[in-house]
């Protein structure tokens, strides 16, 4: 695990960005095509429009393969929608091609748009491991990441898949990647910053394990790296930076 700690969300996000391009390159370059599972939220919006303009001839984007960590059940064109907000953040103002994107079918029940989406990832990696190049993960502040929630039986799947998950307080579903798909990526980054993310961020580097209260801690890639990205708000209660 690496830590990079930056003074500013800007400064973070630009350094964020010069990762995935690095990562995307690579990937391209070995194996003709670069998969990124992406995560929803403000914070990534704010990612995706910087790779869609300061970064839009950094990458060979006809090659980029599009997938979303978790989505909430919601139609696509709900405000709501991490699909929405990544089409017009990323996918719109670079062309991508329709093709290139993995969108959850949240037109159908959540246990059956997460076996479809299982069944997608499955199909674009073929006989291979389902082993992304980029996963990108942000925080919540109860230490969630993707659709991964305190107290939730997702966080007890062993096998790669994806699953639906029951969100009581909110009375709503939602569709993620399990620990173990994620687990799977070659590389996977948390984009954290802001001081209300300080004390998640310590509970998740710092306290010992306790995976219902603090699922973040779960994501520990088999041999694949992982990376923080954080400003100096968010790290300012780890003990060790």
């Amino acid at each position: 695990m690496s830590l990079n700690i930056y003074n500013t969300a800007d400064e973070v996000l630009s350094a964020l960005a010069e990762y995935f391009v690095i990562i995307g390159s690579e990937a391209i370059g070995k194996n003709g095509k670069f998969s990124v599972a992406l995560s929803g939220g403000s914070s990534p919006k704010k990612l995706y429009e910087l790779l869609a303009t300061s970064y839009h001839d950094q990458l060979d984007w006809e090659k980029v393969f599009f997938f979303f960590g978790d989505e909430r059940n919601v139609p696509q064109d709900s405000p709501d929608s991490n699909y929405l907000m990544a089409k017009k953040a990323l996918f719109i103002p670079l062309f991508i091609d329709p093709h290139q994107i993995f969108a959850v079918d949240t037109t159908l029940e959540p246990k059956e748009a997460a076996k479809k989406y299982q069944e997608e990832v499955e199909q674009f990696f073929d006989e291979t491991e389902l082993s992304f190049d980029l996963i990108l993960l942000g925080l919540g502040d109860n230490s969630h990441t993707a659709s991964l929630f305190p107290h939730t039986p997702v966080l007890h799947d062993r096998v790669p898949g994806v699953s639906e998950v029951f969100l009581p307080d909110q009375q709503v579903y939602r569709i993620t990647m399990n620990a173990p798909l994620i687990n799977e990526a070659q590389n996977i980054a948390f984009l954290v910053y802001g001081e209300g993310k300080a004390i998640a961020v310590h509970h998740v580097l710092e306290d010992e394990e306790d995976i219902e209260e603090y699922p973040a801690q779960l994501i520990e890639p088999i041999v694949g790296q992982i990376q923080w990205f954080l400003d100096e708000a968010a790290a300012s209660m780890l003990d060790e930076k």
